[in-house]
């Protein structure tokens, strides 16, 4: 089986266009906000993931990866908050901390109320009927030896569904709410194209009737014409359901599409986070500067210049002192090195307008330097035309 196939276009990872034949979300946008507020449906705190690093013969902790580092944040009832960053930069763990599908190190993840972190096993068990996730691959987060009766009906069995009239009825509910047949039911994953699969991810998510879905690059593996039916999925099912997404994604512009509030995260904190009007119109931090930099335009005409990063990024072992972007920073260099940069780590702080930035020297960020030092990089894309 296969996919009915919109429109052909290009995309690019990391950087690509919005898949073609996405349609505009129809629901309003909720008022953005960034402290702890009464509308907050999740409230993250201080969120900390360390991975330990054993070594030696009696494999003794030598050392952690600093995955997710001090991270805050909240997301209102409704809203799509699209987390953005590089491979390796601690998104997803992020995701799966919040509903301690992976278990966090410490901080504080509250929940309609509910302290998350602090939860039982058989509360927890309750708690994840509303907090649910699609995953990246819609492959292999299937079980191929399972129909897809079985797929979606372990979350509800799981949860106390033990009517099978009932299971049967609320899985064929999801999967026609995700454009795919009721009898449907008794193919293994392998008889569906990648885009079906993952409207079974979401199905197996929609079966329980969540408040929020942490969506972790749900169109990143799949074509781009597959991208945009999955997209305007998504947002139909926000405004149907009345549901709150995490979105995690490296395409910058399917987050610019899709998101309320952008948050981009660096080396296992967040660097930047506001609207997507705020972020894209007027970054504030030297990251985002450079990520923004990297997104091709979409006519051939228009070409600009992009601000290249030098070096890798740093180890999330050994992560730099100070501000962590310090060792690539462009901005430290327009401003001559100073030392703050490298012994104070900055906090995420308020820039107006609903807009946060992790910088000591954020109000440098405009135009005239950015575009001093697109003109010094080494490595220059096209001149405007």
């Amino acid at each position: 089986m296969r996919d009915d196939v919109g429109a052909a276009g290009t995309t690019l990872d990391g950087a690509g266009a919005v898949p073609p034949g996405v349609s505009a979300p129809e629901a309003p946008r909720p008022a953005a906000g960034n402290g702890a507020d009464e509308g907050a449906l999740l409230q993250v705190t201080g969120l900390k993931k360390y991975f330990p690093i054993l070594g030696g013969l009696l494999r003794r902790q030598v050392g952690n990866v600093y995955a997710v580092d001090d991270v805050s944040f909240e997301i209102r009832k409704g809203e799509v908050l699209g987390l953005v960053g590089e491979s390796g930069c601690g998104k997803t763990t992020l995701g799966r901390s919040i509903i301690r599908l992976t278990e966090p190190t410490g901080g504080k993840v509250v929940f309609g109320g509910v302290d998350v972190t602090a939860l039982d096993a058989e509360p927890l068990r309750k708690m994840r009927r509303r907090m649910q996730i699609v995953f990246q691959d819609p492959f292999g987060s299937l079980n191929p030896q399972m129909p897809v009766s079985d797929i979606i009906g372990e979350g509800l069995l799981a949860q106390g569904v033990s009517n099978r009239a009932e299971r049967e009825e609320r899985i064929g509910d999801a999967l026609e709410a995700v454009g795919l047949r009721r009898d449907y039911t008794r193919r293994y994953p392998h008889e569906f194209s990648g885009g079906q699969r993952q409207r079974v991810g979401v199905a197996r998510a929609l079966a329980l009737q969540p408040e929020f879905i942490v969506l972790d690059e749900p169109v990143s593996a799949l074509d781009v014409s597959i991208q945009s039916q999955v997209l305007n999925l998504l947002l139909d099912l926000r405004q149907d359901y009345d549901l709150t997404y995490l979105f995690i994604s490296h395409n910058l512009s399917v987050i610019q599409h899709i998101s309320d509030r952008v948050g981009v995260m660096y080396l296992g904190q967040i660097a930047e986070m506001g609207t997507v009007e705020n972020l894209y119109r007027e970054p504030r931090h030297p990251y985002t500067v450079a990520l923004l930099s990297a997104v091709p335009n979409a006519d051939p005409r228009r070409r600009s210049r992009r601000l290249v990063l030098k070096g890798d990024v740093p180890s999330p072992v050994n992560p730099p002192s100070g501000c962590r972007f310090h060792t690539r920073c462009w901005l430290r260099e327009q401003l001559g090195n100073p030392e703050e940069c490298t012994t104070r780590a900055p906090e995420l702080r308020e820039m107006g307008g609903d807009h946060l930035a992790a910088c000591h020297f954020a109000e440098q960020v405009v135009p005239d330097v950015i575009e001093q030092a697109a003109r010094l990089t080494p490595t220059v894309v096209a001149a405007e035309v």
